[in-house]
C-alpha cells in the first residue's frame, strides 16, 4: 500500500481533509444532523434512529470523536454525545473559505 504523503500538504489542508472525512459517509452525516437538532443525544437513541447496528453506529461515533467534531460524557451504562461547537465552527469556516476562493467569471466548458 502506498504512502499518503500528507506531510507535503499544509496543516490547514490536512485538517480540512480530516474534517471532510466526517462528512464523507452518509451515516456520519445523519449522526451529525441528529446531534445538531437535539443538542445532545444518548448512543442508544442514535441506534434507534438509524437503520444500523449498534456496533456500526459506535464505529462512526468513534471516527467523529477522533476528529473532535463531537464530544461525549461517559456515565455508565450510557454515553451522551453532543456537537463540539468549537470544531463545528472550525469546519464551517474551513469549508466556507475553501469554497469562497473560487469566483466564477466565465464558463470553462
Amino acid at each position: 500500500m502506498g504512502v499518503t504523503k500528507t506531510e507535503i500538504f499544509t496543516d490547514e489542508q490536512n485538517r480540512i481533509a480530516d474534517l471532510a472525512k466526517a462528512f464523507a459517509h452518509p451515516a456520519r452525516v445523519a449522526i451529525l444532523q441528529l446531534l445538531a437538532q437535539r443538542k445532545a443525544c444518548v448512543c442508544g437513541d442514535l441506534v434507534d434512529e438509524l437503520p444500523l447496528a449498534q456496533a456500526t453506529v459506535s464505529q462512526h461515533l468513534k471516527e467523529l470523536k477522533r476528529i473532535g467534531i463531537i464530544q461525549g460524557e461517559i456515565n455508565p451504562p450510557r454515553v451522551c454525545y453532543c456537537i463540539n461547537e468549537t470544531v463545528w465552527e472550525e469546519a464551517r469556516r474551513a469549508f466556507g473559505s475553501a469554497f469562497d476562493t473560487y469566483v466564477a467569471t466565465t464558463r470553462c466548458c
